[in-house]
């Protein structure tokens, strides 16, 4: 079915709102892939907030031209799926990472972080970053460890103390 001009601006105009929010976005093939398989796929990405969509890459495109992610043009060939990664920059190339497991018809093409085409040999990379949770969590554990490392230490002069008078007194 065509779209008229007024729902191709429409479409236009909501990728590039979403786009100019995200993080990251990752783009896969999805040709041969079931109904089935792409509503379970558009199921897990919105428990994980993602914005999932699959358009026309024209218009794609359009969508994209004044964000950060313009330069992926090059990329934009054959029927398409695009995950925009809102919260954490990796969520998006983790989903369809995990869906390819599965479903050996979908096919990542390309990734971008803000800058920069990157292409499918990054999967593994991008997926692995850690969510603003993890990364809060990693960094809370880097800055307490000096601190719980010397309270160990001045805690262990006293409790040597101890010992050693507890073994002169079994001596005695």
């Amino acid at each position: 079915m065509a779209l008229g001009l007024a729902a191709k601006k429409e479409i236009v105009a909501e990728v590039s709102d979403v786009a100019s929010r995200a993080l990251s976005v990752a783009v896969a093939e999805y040709r041969g892939m079931e109904v089935a398989e792409l509503t379970d796929m558009r199921v897990k990405a919105r428990e994980q907030g993602i914005y999932l969509k699959v358009i026309r890459n024209t218009l794609a495109r359009r969508a994209l031209e004044n964000t950060q992610f313009s330069d992926m043009d090059s990329a934009l060939t054959g029927p398409l799926i695009y995950a925009f990664s809102i919260d954490a920059p990796g969520t998006g190339a983790r989903l369809f990472k995990d869906i390819a497991k599965e479903n050996k018809n979908l096919k990542v093409t390309a990734l971008s972080i803000g800058n920069g085409v990157m292409g499918p040999e990054k999967l593994d990379a991008v997926a692995a970053l850690p969510t603003r949770d993890e990364a809060l969590a990693k960094l809370l554990a880097t800055f307490k460890a000096p601190v719980g490392k010397f309270v160990k230490t001045v805690n262990e002069v006293p409790s040597k103390f101890v010992r050693v008078l507890a073994a002169v007194k079994d001596t005695k």
